[in-house]
């Protein structure tokens, strides 16, 4: 049975993915880095869908997250004929008041474990000549964010790997298309002591579009007219409109 893998499954944007592909009759598992949110995770799915959904707890921030999520899989025999990459963490802070330990777990996770779980689960779906890829990115990607400059820049590190590897993959039957939503309701703005954005669309219509737009397989999906507008602003002024966000710290 093939299943659809999602990392960060278990709240915000992850757990509403999981609801889209649930909907749909999608095989699951889900994974994230915390055992009780994984599990509250899990039974809530199944209790909305009837359906059982397979968790790993995994993460994805420390060195090996990626291999190490790969192999629980693959020891569960579980076939991942659909990936989507959404763990992902932001910082919002002047780029030297940030640790650097902080800085690197966010680069682990947002860039090095993406890479590393394409690179290993893009083989598996060319021998089978099929499969489909989602990363998440970030309408973020398409510019710098002063105040969460690491955050930014890996944005736009996946939008670009993430191009890149669905032309290498697109004659081998596997669909690589890449999410770039705007601000959205998620514990993100919680954890960084944020009060959240009056714009921010919610974490379940972006889920919704990102299912459609997979299945039809576009290459990079802007969810909300709003943020696709957005893109058209000179990107000086929308440096200066993203430096505005550490306004919103309580």
């Amino acid at each position: 049975m093939s299943y659809v893998l999602i990392t960060g499954g278990s709240g915000g944007m992850g757990f509403e993915m999981a609801r889209a592909f649930a909907q749909r009759k999608h095989p699951l598992i889900i994974s994230g880095s915390r055992e009780g949110r994984l599990s509250a995770a899990k039974a809530l799915l199944e209790k909305e869908f009837g359906r059982t959904v397979e968790t790993v707890a995994q993460d994805l921030s420390q060195p090996g997250g990626a291999e190490a999520l790969h192999d629980k899989v693959a020891q569960a025999g579980i076939e991942v004929e659909i990936l989507v990459n959404n763990a992902g963490m932001g910082l919002l802070a002047a780029s030297e008041e940030i640790d650097f330990k902080a800085d690197e777990a966010l680069m682990r996770l947002n860039m090095i474990a993406l890479v590393e779980l394409c690179k290993l689960y893009l083989p598996e779906m060319y021998r089978r000549g099929h499969g489909k890829i989602l990363n998440v990115a970030s309408v973020a990607a398409f510019q710098p964010g002063p105040y969460n400059a690491t955050y930014f820049a890996s944005k736009a590190f996946v939008l670009s790997y993430s191009r890149a590897i669905r032309h290498e993959a697109k004659d081998r039957g596997v669909q690589v298309c890449t999410l770039c939503p705007g601000t959205t309701r998620t514990d993100f703005f919680e954890k960084e002591g944020m009060e959240v954005p009056p714009m921010a669309d919610s974490p379940e219509r972006v889920a919704q579009f990102a299912y459609r737009h997979l299945m039809r397989n576009q290459t990079v999906m802007v969810p909300g007219l709003m943020n696709r507008l957005s893109l058209l602003i000179p990107t000086g002024a929308r440096i200066g409109l993203s430096a505005m966000m550490k306004d919103l710290k309580k």
